[in-house]
């Protein structure tokens, strides 16, 4: 979670480690590794980064961070929320992410736990582990100041864990940040916390698991661990701590010297997975990579780039899919956007590069260290539970202020097959959307809806006055085709609804809008043209014929002439249908100043707008 830039020592370990991943010998060239040998790169210049989209991905932001309206979000009004983790035990996702008042490192910290049934609908946060009080009179070897009404703040690699005995173990841990820029995960911290967390959803006492050594001798508010008078739950405390590939990720906040860390070296946000010969696959941030042969106890080389992967100081996620292939989800550029993925036959060989998150919300608050995009990505780790709809289901914060799960069919694919026919009242109950990637906020949303006739629609909501709902389907590629959509607009005189015709790297050649003013209008060029007027609560049938190697169209509205149209760019072909409930957004960008300063707000960031809705009852193309 530490940001390199303007620290100038972490700027020195960040240069360090890259040059290690570039001085990689012939020998170590030779050693298994993972490789990206696909040819897709990301482009930065784009949030979706032009790649193509893995289908079926639903992200669903849970957590949208509020100061001003508290009750919608966390109860507290914080507004840097990050760094969540997740698990799935007794049929329910568990999800916990680390939140300060305004920015990273700056106190007081804690922790908060969400769960979901369904992986869409969530509870709302509760606190896991509380705010820690610094004893008066604490000091950091090296750093200036001695602590005085201080409070810890949060940072943890590793979340939850399920023992032999199918217990669930959460951790965290409290580390001391002296000022903003001081290093919260330096090893000089108070140490390691554990709670079990019951199937009833309540949760046991708070102990100490592990401390360290500037924490130890102090008199700390929870107990060790083996104080409990619960056996079984010392016993499954022991068990963790005997796991050389589980203590690997406690590498940055425990002791430098501590026994328990097979690997001292400090790389940054491990995790694993294991390949069919019983090898283990380490991945650390830079996407370093190692293998392990006896479950972490030793490494086969030094953690060294993985060749031909793309990825800066954010983590990356790998894990083997329920296919038994492999994924690794991270962000594939030197900024934290887009989110991807890259799938893998072997677990070492990655040959695709598709989009899991594409978009970035405007950064509302300002803070310490926030940073834009979808990041810090983490799944589900081996031991901590399989969801039984065997997608691989990912956890991220947006810009280190709002807290994100996405679902990824398995396999993963970016095409399909047959054109679109959805008429979403004649689909199955929970699969209407199964080909749709949706975008679904928590005051703009993109869901299955049943209206007052009792038909569904995918109905997209919007009351959130920075950013958009948003639905897109993947159809198979066509230069000439027809697309025919019905859409109930329940206002015309706020909101928008656009619809663009993309092509399979997302960028648009054709974009219709149901706008503000009540007229339904055409891109052309830098202008729109009105096509017809529309009313609030009419049904509306339009239908696109497009001709890629003519560059035009035409469109019909319900029973009206055909308009002719020109594409207001050109494409090769066209790959996605896409509903959005906004303008396209291009900032921030790659020339974008990286830090925002503490309390830089946006103007009006407790805003909310009247709730414009539009419902898609069906969406039908065919190639002509």
């Amino acid at each position: 979670m530490i940001a390199f830039q303007n620290i100038k020592n972490n700027i020195v370990t960040a240069t360090t480690i890259l040059l290690s991943c570039v001085a990689v010998n012939s020998a170590q060239a030779q050693q298994d590794t993972i490789r990206y040998t696909g040819k897709t790169l990301s482009n930065v210049d784009y949030h979706h980064g032009q790649l193509s989209p893995a289908v079926g991905v639903h992200a669903t932001q849970i957590m949208r961070a509020s100061r001003e309206h508290p009750e919608k979000a966390d109860g507290f009004g914080w507004t840097y929320n990050h760094q969540s983790m997740m698990a799935y035990w007794n049929n329910t996702f568990y999800l916990h992410y680390l939140s300060d008042p305004t920015g990273e490192h700056i106190p007081p910290g804690q922790t908060f736990l969400m769960t979901s049934k369904d992986g869409v609908t969530w509870t709302k946060p509760t606190v896991l582990f509380p705010i820690y009080r610094i004893p008066d009179g604490f000091k950091k070897e090296g750093v200036e100041g001695v602590a005085k009404n201080l409070d810890a703040v949060m940072h943890q690699r590793m979340g939850f864990y399920v023992t032999s005995d199918k217990r669930l173990l959460a951790l965290g841990y409290y580390g001391v940040a002296m000022d903003k820029k001081d290093d919260p995960n330096d090893g000089k911290g108070i140490g390691r916390v554990v709670r079990e967390i019951y199937k009833d959803g309540t949760f046991g006492p708070i102990y100490f698991i592990r401390y360290n050594k500037n924490g130890n001798p102090l008199p700390t508010t929870f107990s060790f661990y083996t104080k409990s008078k619960d056996k079984k739950f010392i016993k499954a405390c022991d068990e963790l701590l005997s796991k050389p590939l589980l203590m690997q990720q406690w590498v940055e906040e425990a002791d430098r010297d501590d026994k328990l860390i097979p690997l001292k070296k400090q790389y940054k946000a491990f995790n694993y997975y294991h390949l069919p010969n019983g090898n283990v696959v380490g991945l650390w941030k830079f996407a370093l990579t190692s293998i392990s042969k006896d479950e972490g106890k030793t490494w086969q080389y030094i953690p060294t780039r993985a060749p031909g992967f793309v990825n800066s100081n954010a983590k990356i996620w790998g894990q083997k899919t329920s296919d038994n292939r492999y994924a690794t989800v991270y962000n594939p550029s030197e900024y934290r956007w887009p989110l991807a993925i890259s799938t893998s036959d072997d677990g070492l060989n990655y040959k695709d590069l598709l989009l899991v998150h594409g978009e970035i919300s405007p950064m509302r608050y300002g803070g310490n260290y926030k940073s834009a995009g979808p990041q810090y990505v983490r799944g589900i780790p081996e031991t901590d539970g399989t969801p039984p709809d065997g997608k691989l289901w990912v956890s991220y914060s947006m810009n280190k202020e709002d807290i994100w799960v996405a679902s990824i069919p398995v396999p993963v694919t970016s095409e399909v097959k047959e054109n679109a026919n959805d008429v979403f009242n004649d689909l199955p109950n929970g699969e209407e959307l199964k080909l749709w990637n949706t975008y679904d906020l928590a005051w703009a949303s993109a869901k299955i809806e049943k209206k007052t006739d009792g038909k569904k629609s995918l109905t997209l909501r919007d009351q959130d006055a920075f950013d958009y709902s948003r639905a897109e389907r993947v159809i198979p590629f066509a230069q000439k085709m027809e697309a025919t959509f019905i859409v109930t607009p329940e206002q015309n005189n706020h909101g928008l609804l656009q619809i663009e015709f993309q092509n399979k790297q997302g960028l648009p050649a054709i974009r219709l809008v149901f706008d503000s003013d009540g007229e339904l209008k055409a891109k052309n060029g830098a202008r729109f043209g009105g096509i017809t007027k529309y009313e609030a609560g009419k049904e509306y049938t339009v239908t696109v014929k497009l001709d890629v190697t003519s560059r035009s169209y035409t469109v019909k509205v319900n029973d009206g002439k055909e308009t002719n149209k020109i594409f207001y760019s050109p494409v090769d072909g066209i790959s996605r249908i896409m509903f959005r409930t906004g303008n396209q957004r291009y900032t921030p960008n790659a020339d974008t100043e990286p830090d925002t300063p503490d309390f830089v707000d946006l103007p009006d960031t407790g805003k909310l707008i009247p709730e414009a809705v539009f419902n898609v009852k069906s969406l039908i193309t065919e190639k002509l």
